[in-house]
């Protein structure tokens, strides 16, 4: 149930991207190998074909529609791979219009709408089903969750204060973490998360990951760099090959200029744009690495290019970090900087205007990420520290 990717993925049964639309290829010939997918090779999405066959077969199933939609949300969440994400819109098709579905196609397309940035579209259906089910405990955690994505602090905390006789305590905790931790409340937040992972040792694997990833980070912006390590390598012992786990680990490594590390972690991650930039970051910090950073350089930017034409602005966090830290643009970067933070307002959106702002030497910009931080009183000593604001 978890971080936005977590949260949702969890609370399904739930990250991020739009499905990759591209001009097809002709191979030159019959025996050419386009792709290996990684249902081939992976036992738990094989299921998502099996799923595929019997919907083809059977196209007015609903339960399977629903199944496959579910599970291909799942999937788009352990592999990092966006296409899932298609797959499940496509299996919702016959509802996706529709102004009244059923409750668990809402849950689910409130889930994809949020991967699309569609935050709006996300908390419109959410809305309903919380309307139709003031008990319903999952739509209240993906609200909770959205709501934070956008900076409505508030607003997450009272559907967070709602679900408290719904769930488990850790649940809430996470639930709390995220409005909490960027409003004033960190280290309260922190200590409720803490305290209630000592108290749930045998809760599912990906319910602690969740809660260990979430105070990795508070520790991270609060400037504890033991402590942030100790919960990031706990969560990756539950869940290794989770993609939001990674980036967030990366970014520590990467922030303590541990690069050979970062190599080491995502050198198999290059499907996942994210990964990848991570990747390429550290590799532009090992002289030794040079040639496989150019590689890895020229593809993330032919991949930002051919978003770009698709029309396609999911990705201007990720795309602004390369603008600014690989091609050296500043003024480019903090303009893609500017356009996600009107989408979504979490720490790292923040983080990457400031430093673009900083960068492009832009006063009005680090006036705007200054009053943000202030109102809210935000704790993020990096953040704060570009800001100059003390602590």
């Amino acid at each position: 149930m978890f971080h936005l990717a977590q949260a949702l993925a969890l609370a399904v049964s739930l990250f991020f991207a739009a499905s990759v639309v591209a001009a097809p290829h002709i191979p030159s010939a019959d025996d050419v190998v386009l792709e290996r997918l990684p249902e081939r090779s992976d036992p738990s999405l094989r299921e998502i074909k099996r799923l595929r066959v019997a919907l083809d077969a059977n196209p007015r199933d609903a339960g399977l529609r629903v199944r496959l939609a579910r599970r291909a949300i799942e999937a788009s969440r352990e592999t990092g791979d966006p296409r899932f994400l298609g797959q499940a819109q496509a299996a919702l098709a016959p509802w996706w219009v529709q102004n009244d579905p059923p409750a668990a196609v809402l849950l689910l397309r409130a889930t994809i709408r949020q991967s699309l940035h569609d935050f709006a579209g996300a908390i419109a259906d959410l809305d309903r089903l919380i309307v139709e089910n003031p008990a319903n405990g999952q739509a209240l955690l993906t609200r909770a969750t959205v709501l934070t994505v956008v900076g409505k602090y508030d607003e997450a905390r009272a559907d967070c204060d709602r679900i408290v006789r719904l769930t488990m305590p850790l649940v809430v905790a996470g639930c709390m973490a995220g409005p909490e931790s960027l409003s004033g409340r960190a280290e309260h937040a922190y200590q409720t998360l803490a305290e209630s992972l000592v108290r749930a040792p045998d809760a599912d694997p990906g319910l602690r990951e969740w809660a260990l990833t979430l105070a990795a980070e508070i520790s991270q912006r609060r400037g504890d760099p033991t402590l942030a390590e100790t919960h990031f390598r706990a969560a990756l012992s539950l869940d290794a090959r989770d993609p939001y786990l990674q980036a967030a680990y990366a970014d520590f490594l990467l922030d303590h200029e541990r690069p050979s590390e970062v190599v080491r972690l995502l050198k198999d991650g290059t499907r996942n744009d994210s990964l990848l930039l991570r990747l390429a970051m550290a590799e532009s910090r090992l002289p030794e690495l040079r040639a496989d950073f150019e590689v890895h350089r020229a593809d993330l930017a032919a991949r930002f290019d051919a978003a770009r034409r698709r029309g396609d602005s999911l990705h201007r966090r990720e795309e602004a970090r390369y603008t600014l830290e690989l091609a050296h643009e500043a003024g480019s970067a903090l303009k893609l900087a500017q356009e996600n933070w009107q989408i979504q307002r979490e720490a790292a959106d923040l983080r990457i205007l400031v430093a673009a702002a900083v960068a492009a030497g832009d006063s009005a910009a680090l006036q705007e990420a200054r009053h943000w931080a202030d109102g809210h009183r935000l704790e993020y000593t990096v953040v704060n520290a570009a800001l100059g604001r003390t602590p």
